[in-house]
């Protein structure tokens, strides 16, 4: 009897043992997994709701979320915010941080030069052109000018068919990417119709409807009957002058179309498609730190959106054809910058 209860017992350590030793094995394996890639965008002061390049900077984050991705959002109240928010960012342990908006270069240049080994990158800044020159930064640039160039052909054609005189455009402030689509949007109106007058405001704001409702109003007392806007959530004012006066407006990075058929197209930027190449890029140890991503209509980085139901047909066939032209290379001498 006692040799079987201690058989009985050597059993039992046997199992405890074994059971420790697989718990012990899981537990390794646990601790071993890797963490998911964590991604960290941080708004300029348009926030998400601007319908514009902020909301489709997050609507990449989301699309990376989808496949995995830990995301965050911090959005900045005011220009003060984006260093801390950007630190935040990377003490956070954020595999990639991402900063929305040319006005945050100086701030992406500065945590990325004191982070060293930290990821990121930047939407609509040229990298190679900041002062420290931070191998660690991805530059996410779009050919604004060519989207530009789109709309300004149908806002030309649309000009020329109601015998109009002038279109305009509002910018929010004088930065490169935001006259780069307003000297495309030149460019292509004066392409359809040559008689045509081009006239442009800045409201230096990209937040105060009111600002740039003021401008676009200005500038159809002066002839204009289509509106373009370039300001961010600013330029929803100068759809509602838009629509106010019964002329065209035209949407800016997102498609705006569903404000109301006085939106005739939008001009495009898939800031979501670069912000999510951008992570991927970052997730696989292949972000371009030290050089910039472009994406124009060769790889459909630019287009324009879905067209008002007021828009003949013969004007949408023939944007569709400038914009093959576009994508194939054979429109060239397109401006990047106003006069």
């Amino acid at each position: 009897m006692r040799k079987r209860w201690l058989t009985l017992a050597a059993l039992a350590a046997v199992t405890v043992l074994a059971a420790s030793l697989a718990a012990a094995v899981h537990g390794s394996s646990a601790s071993a997994a890797p963490k998911a890639f964590s991604a960290c965008l941080v708004t300029d002061i348009g926030g998400l709701n601007d319908k514009s390049f902020n909301h489709l900077a997050y609507v990449g984050l989301q699309l990376a979320q989808k496949r995995g991705v830990k995301g965050r959002v911090i959005q900045s109240k005011s220009p003060a915010d984006y260093i801390p928010n950007l630190q935040a960012c990377v003490k956070s342990g954020a595999g990639i941080t991402i900063g929305v908006g040319f006005l945050m270069q100086d701030a992406i240049d500065a945590v990325a030069t004191s982070y060293k080994s930290s990821k990121f990158a930047i939407v609509d800044v040229d990298v190679t052109g900041l002062k420290h020159k931070p191998k660690n930064v991805e530059g996410l640039l779009f050919k604004e000018q060519e989207a530009g160039y789109l709309v300004g052909y149908a806002a030309g054609l649309w000009a020329k068919q109601q015998q109009g005189t002038a279109v305009g455009s509002v910018g929010g402030l004088k930065i490169p990417p935001v006259d780069r689509y307003i000297a495309g949007y030149q460019y292509g109106a004066k392409k359809a119709d040559p008689g045509i007058t081009t006239l442009n405001d800045y409201s230096q704001d990209f937040v105060a409807q009111a600002k740039c409702k003021e401008k676009a109003l200005n500038q159809i007392a002066q002839g204009s009957v289509v509106e373009f806007q370039v300001a961010g959530q600013c330029g929803l004012g100068v759809l509602d002058a838009a629509h106010s006066k019964s002329v065209f407006g035209i949407g800016v990075d997102a498609d705006q179309g569903y404000l109301g058929p006085w939106v005739m197209t939008s001009a495009l930027k898939k800031v979501d498609v670069a912000v999510f190449s951008a992570i991927q890029g970052a997730k696989a140890n292949k972000l371009k730190g030290g050089k910039n991503a472009i994406f124009g209509a060769n790889v459909n980085g630019v287009g324009y959106g879905k067209w008002s139901s007021r828009v003949p047909a013969a004007i949408k066939n023939a944007v569709a054809a400038q914009y093959a032209l576009l994508k194939k290379g054979k429109i060239k001498g397109i401006p990047a910058t106003v006069k």
